[in-house]
C-alpha cells in the first residue's frame, strides 16, 4: 500500500513552484520537474503527472496553494482506490 505521507511530500515538491493561484492542469506543466512526465511513486503506486491528470476528475479550480492541490490529489486517489 503506497505511503500517503511519502507522496504528499513528492507532489508538494513538484507542485510548489507553480504560479499560485492555479486554474487548471496546464498552470502546473512549467513547475514540474521533468513536464508531464514528472512521476510520482511509493510502494506499488506509481504515476506520471499526466496520469494523475486523465485518471483523476477535473478538480476544484482554482487552487490557492501547493497544499490546497495535493490534498485534492491525494483524496481523490484514496476515492478511486489507487492509494
Amino acid at each position: 500500500m503506497a505511503d500517503k505521507a511519502d507522496l504528499r511530500e513528492q507532489m508538494i515538491d513538484a507542485f510548489k513552484d507553480a504560479d499560485y493561484p492555479i486554474d487548471s492542469p496546464m498552470d502546473l506543466v512549467p513547475a514540474l520537474p521533468n513536464g508531464p512526465g514528472t512521476r510520482f511513486e511509493s510502494d506499488d503506486f506509481s504515476m506520471t503527472a499526466m496520469e494523475l491528470n486523465t485518471k483523476l476528475g477535473g478538480g476544484e479550480f482554482p487552487y490557492e496553494s501547493a497544499d490546497e492541490f495535493v490534498d485534492d490529489i491525494l483524496d481523490q486517489l484514496e476515492a478511486q482506490d489507487h492509494i
